[in-house]
């Protein structure tokens, strides 16, 4: 099934008040990066190349001006305004137009995943219903939590309970079918006055259309949307870089390396990056790209790029 990707990057930020007086939380940095650039990534890596990133009329803007249209990363972004903050499933109402019929990928534009993403690529497989995920954490009652039963079939997903039933939170990066905005329509506004997506997740459920995949220790998640969380997920990606030399969603990167953009078109980027640094890394993933197609042994035929997950 065809399916194409949407970033909510909308809401107020409270929680991050004054810092989002500045700019929304999603162009706020992680590390070296936008916040923007992470969730981006991930879609990226999935194999999602129309991308609908959705935020308030005073943020757009400045999305358009950081990332454009996406030809240059090979790809097709489109933008929609969410005049007020009306729960996370109103994403897909926002997006009918730009969906039509095709299913989504929603992923919340705080949201950071770092790893392999296999279980993506799985999940973006699915023919029919939704697929969620379930990551295991220390404070469930600040999610949607997952409740098993003996045979770790789902039976239920409450939003933020009291007293969870596990502790298997819900991350913000969901898969759809194409039914997902007729469903949508038929929710009701929760006590909050939104749509949420915990009702959404409960509809495929009771038509068992509903799989949830728990993500394993090599699956890093981080929600960065407190000042502990944003500057948590800060230090985690500048060590993994130092450590590495490597960078995590650099999206010019992704493109090259999936091959969205030619040689040219990737050498043009290098030529507009201003940040020397940022500069000299990317003109290494050029000469690293040279130096492995030079090769001529079957054994160095099989190197595949380094997935740079975000």
């Amino acid at each position: 099934m065809t399916r194409k990707g949407i970033i909510l990057a909308g809401g107020s930020g409270s929680r991050l008040d004054p810092l989002t007086r500045i700019a929304c939380k999603q162009l706020l940095p992680i590390y070296d990066k936008p916040m923007i650039y992470y969730p981006l990534s991930t879609l990226m890596l999935g194999g999602i190349r129309e991308i609908l990133i959705i935020s308030t009329p005073k943020d757009l803007p400045a999305f358009r001006n950081l990332l454009g249209d996406g030809r240059q990363l090979g790809i097709r972004l489109e933008y929609q305004e969410q005049a007020a903050p009306e729960g996370i499933a109103q994403a897909f109402l926002l997006a009918e137009s730009f969906l039509a019929g095709a299913g989504a990928a929603l992923i919340l534009g705080d949201n950071l995943f770092y790893g392999k993403l296999d279980f993506l690529r799985s999940a973006l497989g699915l023919q029919q219903g939704a697929c969620i995920f379930g990551y295991h954490v220390r404070d469930p009652e600040r999610f949607g939590v997952v409740e098993f039963d003996a045979e770790h079939r789902v039976l239920s997903i409450e939003e933020k309970p009291r007293v969870p039933r596990s502790h298997y939170a819900v991350p913000g990066l969901y898969v759809y079918d194409g039914t997902v905005v007729e469903r949508t329509k038929k929710l009701q506004p929760s006590a909050r006055h939104e749509l949420e997506i915990t009702d959404l997740n409960n509809a495929y459920l009771a038509d068992g259309l509903l799989e949830v995949r728990l993500l394993g220790r090599g699956i890093a998640w981080l929600d960065t949307g407190t000042p502990a969380s944003l500057l948590e997920a800060g230090n985690y990606i500048a060590t993994i870089e130092h450590q590495q030399n490597l960078k995590i969603a650099c999206l010019e990167e992704i493109a090259f390396n999936q091959n969205l953009i030619t040689r040219s078109g990737f050498e043009q980027v290098i030529a507009e990056t201003r940040n020397p640094d940022y500069r000299r890394y990317l003109e290494g993933v050029l000469a690293e790209k040279d130096r492995i197609a030079s090769f001529s042994s079957p054994a160095s035929a099989s190197v595949s790029p380094v997935e740079t997950s975000g």
